[in-house]
């Protein structure tokens, strides 16, 4: 039985209060379906590597298709993290994306789906990674569950303490800048996991394709959780 399953049964079988991760307004916001795989030709070496023209790039997207949010990758095989240190492994690039992302303005606000608790934070800052991060863990009847927010503003985390209760809706953090998110275009990597393998304050965001069937036993889809009406293909 896979994670998505998993979480989908919990979900149906214990009905919570599920609240938003993002502002977001089903009869007047509008998604934007991003394409960061080998079929996206726009994406060149230049561009991704340019955090100002790959932020122009994903500006430019949302505008053009009246979207006020874009979304995607939850395992998603990209191509943009060729070439970036944090992803290399011996033998294979880590390509795989766990998580899905949010792209939006800077300092969009993110709140918990899930009544839970502060299970760690810290800030991940290498040129690539997270940025700040939070993970919260949550009890849906017996099942565990742990929801990772990469890429915030570094000036949610002293606000934080380990074991401090969240509630379902609270305003946990926002967007962070290219300048702190670990060099990214503004956007939010949500992820949610069964199990954190002795971690915390960090969780791999992209594994090895070779390893999915694996990482599909522990990284549920998040779209159980975000609920978001289908998105403008990009």
């Amino acid at each position: 039985m896979d994670a998505t399953f998993r979480l989908a049964a919990a979900l149906k079988a214990h009905p919570q209060n599920i609240s938003r991760v993002v502002d977001f307004n089903a009869e007047a916001d509008r998604l934007y379906q991003f394409d960061l795989t080998k079929n996206n030709t726009e994406l060149s070496f230049e561009v991704v590597n340019d955090v100002a023209k790959f932020s122009h790039w994903v500006d430019q997207k949302l505008r053009d298709n009246n979207c006020r949010y874009g979304i995607g990758g939850y395992m998603e095989l990209r191509t943009i993290y060729d070439n970036r240190e944090q992803f290399e492994t011996e033998g294979e690039q880590r390509q795989l994306h766990l998580g899905v992302d949010i792209w939006a303005n800077a300092g969009t606000p993110v709140y918990s789906p899930l009544n839970g608790l502060v299970h760690s934070f810290q800030d991940n800052a290498h040129f690539g990674d997270y940025g700040p991060t939070i993970i919260l863990q949550h009890q849906i009847g017996g099942l565990i569950l742990y929801s990772l927010y990469g890429h915030l503003n570094r000036e949610c985390l002293p606000k934080l303490s380990i074991g401090k209760t969240i509630k379902s809706g609270d305003h946990i953090a926002n967007f962070g800048t290219a300048e702190v998110n670990g060099g990214w275009p503004p956007h939010l990597h949500f992820q949610l996991m069964l199990d954190m393998e002795s971690m915390a304050g960090d969780y791999p965001g992209a594994c090895r394709n070779s390893d999915k069937a694996i990482y599909l036993q522990n990284i549920p889809d998040p779209a159980l959780l975000l609920q978001f009406p289908p998105a403008v293909n990009g």
